[in-house]
């Protein structure tokens, strides 16, 4: 039986979501870089042929950990669907002579390398400079147009990200940014392979984003994300996600599946993210890229990652089309043959949609709630009203346990702050949208007011 080496840090997939894709492919062994959410860790010796959880000392030298570990189990294959850990993963790969991401994969992961290798091919970006100092942001904050966004290099889930609307914003989003960071090392959000990595930052102006034109409801956010993946170096687009609008500055607040574009749009977007992709020379993995769309049609690419896009993103893919990526791209890395997608999947061919909400203390419009409010997914799913024919459910594995108090939101910890992570089942990507709306106004309301004698229930 084949085997695989599973690299586990936070961020991605569920993992037990993931670990149940990659075990019905392959036998798994786990290497726990971060430590089990308690709803996996119970099941983990059961499912996988072996865990093991490296003391930090060992995890000085993460590629070469992960080189000895496969070749301790004989591994066939390496996977790893964690941000912080995809430039480890793909250099281990290349050691082991296993197909991975590829040498070129730190392009998607490093904001500052990947927006250069843009910039060379001249594709459509916000112009931008990296920063690493407090001056270096006074000078780029000189040499571009407000408003300016701030964000750290090797961040994930809009993390230290930071608005400046002029100059005297300079020095405090500095400093909060930088400490943020700091604060997200200490909670496993962090690059897990670069040294120093949360020291790196760039500036970027705040394009003006609109999803006017682009969509006919109401309720959705001005960027998109094609999801794909690259098989030996050729870049196949699965379908676009869709968003509603984040909340300031950029934190993401849902995800929908699919995304209820025209398809004309759709192909034009895909066509730019095929060239962001196409630039970044990657081989074997998943991709996620977000763009952001204009007013006329202008579009702008943000980001592109290396990996499977995170929280339910790979999840609702299956509900709605029907693919198991994870299982298939596991396939693909144990040389398998694979029936991608030949071209990208459009809204027409979707069995009904799906989206994931990420709870946050603030409303509608972004502003945060009166009072603090206590988790409680019972109280949400016996009091909010949905639409015909949906269904909400929480992923425990990204959730508060009920009675837990939901955090205060801080714009510059983006979705270190959320409280739970909700997934709805509908008939249409509107219905998301429609049901999502009224959950977001509904949840201040009936939740249950935080107390100084609050506790969590197990």
């Amino acid at each position: 039986m084949s085997k695989v080496l599973f690299v586990y840090a936070k961020g991605g997939p569920p993992l037990g979501y993931a670990l149940s894709r990659v075990a019905a492919r392959s036998a798994v062994h786990l290497l726990a870089l971060s430590s089990l959410p308690p709803t996996v860790a119970a099941s983990a010796d059961r499912i996988c042929a072996s865990v093991l959880c490296p003391a930090e000392s060992e995890r000085r030298d993460l590629v070469s950990l992960i080189v000895s570990r496969a070749q301790a189990v004989g591994a066939d294959a390496v996977v790893t669907f964690s941000e912080y850990a995809v430039v480890a993963v793909a250099e281990a790969c290349e050691k082991l002579g296993l197909a991975g991401a590829g040498g070129s994969c730190a392009l998607a992961r490093d904001k500052r390398m990947m927006r250069r290798t843009w910039q060379e091919q001249g594709i459509s970006q916000p112009r931008f400079r990296p920063v690493a100092t407090a001056q270096d942001l006074h000078e780029a904050a000189a040499a571009l147009r407000f408003p300016l966004l701030l964000k750290a290099a090797w961040s994930a889930g809009s993390t230290a990200h930071r608005t400046l609307r002029s100059a005297e914003d300079v020095p405090a989003a500095w400093e909060r940014a930088r400490e943020v960071m700091a604060e997200s090392a200490q909670l496993g959000y962090a690059e897990l392979h670069v040294a120093d990595a949360g020291a790196d930052f760039l500036v970027e102006e705040i394009v003006p984003g609109t999803a006017t034109g682009w969509f006919d409801q109401e309720g959705w956010g001005d960027y998109v994300s094609v999801e794909g993946v690259v098989v030996n170096g050729d870049f196949r687009p699965v379908c676009l996600s869709g968003r509603m609008p984040t909340v300031e500055p950029f934190t993401e607040r849902a995800g929908i599946t699919p995304a209820a574009l025209p398809d004309d749009a759709q192909r034009r977007i895909v066509t730019l993210a095929r060239e962001a992709v196409d630039a970044l020379g990657l081989q074997n993995c998943g991709t996620h890229t977000e763009i952001k769309l204009g007013a006329d049609g202008q579009m702008w690419v943000i980001e592109t990652a290396a990996r499977f896009g995170g929280a339910m993103t790979v999840p609702q893919i299956e509900e709605v089309f029907g693919l198991d990526l994870i299982g298939m791209l596991t396939d693909h890395l144990l040389g398998r043959p694979v029936s991608w997608p030949a071209e990208v999947r459009t809204p027409q061919e979707a069995h009904g949609a799906a989206g994931s909400l990420v709870v946050l203390a603030v409303d509608g419009a972004g502003e945060a709630w009166p009072d603090q409010r206590v988790w409680d997914f019972p109280t949400v799913r016996d009091a909010v009203p949905l639409s015909a024919g949906s269904h909400l459910s929480v992923v425990a594995e990204n959730s508060l346990p009920d009675g837990a108090p939901v955090p205060v939101y801080d714009p510059a910890a983006g979705a270190n702050t959320m409280a739970a992570l909700c997934l709805l089942s509908a008939t249409a990507p509107e219905t998301v949208i429609h049901d999502f709306r009224n959950l977001v106004d509904a949840l201040p309301r009936v939740l249950p007011t935080a107390g100084p004698t609050t506790e969590v229930r197990a």
